[in-house]
């Protein structure tokens, strides 16, 4: 039977990280993930990309990110339950949990945190009736290794963060690259907008907006695309490959039946210490919402800093929580 303290059921950034605030206060975590390897988004959706928001580090690649939260944490031996999916989550005693996979895996502890970035999710597909035929033949939905696009001529489709950050990425690999949006004003960073804008003007990237594609055409691989800007006679535009980039549609899976209070595909939170309706379950990182969210690694990486030190205080009612700062005694005092 395997024991823990806290049950981390994702493991991408968040959980990784939430892993290194535990072992702080001597908390043994038990990690589980649907996927084959740690990283949840990073690893298995975008490795390669560029990620500017995490402090000390300019840019950094979301698998190098990954890499150094793994060595990070490795002091504190956590244990992975990778390739599973929890199925079920039930409470056995009043402060223990019992959790199990689709494998037939079984883990208690007091404390669970979800930690399932978006859940389950799956790429928003653009409604074209014959996209299926160059799916994996000229149509990708997520970008795994850049340089597949090298010297190609690329159609990025979308106005948001990943539409913006992975044309910029792509300008300096493609040979053309095309970025269409449906509207004028795009939902990404500003920065990020600003990017794509002065490449459009250096004659690197063409911005084609109000517009959508709305036909695909080729024989064995896809040759071109069809656009139509407002009402205006449609035009077919040369390429090798076509990347909607229009978000995840995320899907709670087994997590919408765990007794817990959902708004919108999440599970609503207390922001004083991340916590859920059920006590000892606490959700942080993408898969939560509250007033005021922000859907960023960051972000997450507070939230879990906070849930540890509510998890200790649930766990060990009666001990008294001295934090130690580690510019004191270092990682190696914890472990």
């Amino acid at each position: 039977m395997k024991k823990a303290d806290i049950i981390i059921i994702g493991a991408g950034p968040v959980g990784l990280f939430t892993v290194f605030e535990a072992g702080l206060l001597k908390l043994k975590c038990h990690l589980i993930d649907s996927l084959p390897q740690t990283g949840g988004q990073l690893t298995e959706i975008y490795p390669k990309k560029p990620i500017y928001d995490i402090p000390g580090y300019p840019s950094v690649n979301a698998g190098e990110l990954v890499d150094n939260l793994m060595e990070q944490i490795s002091p504190f031996k956590p244990e992975f339950t990778l390739g599973e999916r929890v199925e079920k989550l039930e409470q056995v005693e009043e402060k223990l949990y019992k959790v199990t996979t689709n494998k037939g895996s079984v883990i208690f502890a007091p404390v669970v945190a979800i930690a399932g970035g978006l859940g389950s999710f799956e790429p928003r597909k653009p409604p074209l009736e014959n996209i299926t035929k160059y799916e994996d033949k000229g149509v990708d939905y997520i970008i795994k290794e850049p340089n597949k696009f090298k010297g190609k001529r690329i159609l990025v489709a979308g106005g948001g963060d990943s539409a913006l950050d992975w044309t910029v990425i792509l300008a300096e690999i493609a040979s053309e690259v095309t970025m269409v949006h449906r509207r004028e004003s795009f939902r990404g960073a500003i920065d990020s907008v600003e990017k794509v804008m002065k490449l459009v003007e250096e004659g690197k990237v063409k911005l084609i907006t109000k517009a959508q594609v709305i036909d695909l055409k080729g024989e064995e691989h896809l040759e071109k695309v069809t656009i139509e800007i407002d009402d205006n006679p449609p035009f077919d535009v040369a390429l090798d490959y076509f990347i909607p980039l229009f978000g995840l549609s995320p899907k709670l899976g087994p997590i919408g039946e765990w007794g817990l209070e959902i708004e919108d595909n999440a599970i609503k939170v207390n922001t004083f210490d991340y916590s859920t309706n059920r006590p000892g379950i606490y959700a942080i990182g993408d898969i939560n919402t509250y007033p005021g969210k922000l859907k960023l690694i960051l972000c997450g990486f507070h939230e879990g800093t906070l849930m540890v030190q509510s998890a200790f205080k649930y766990i060990y009612p009666d001990q008294k929580l001295s934090f130690k700062y580690t510019t004191v005694v270092g990682v190696t005092g914890f472990a």
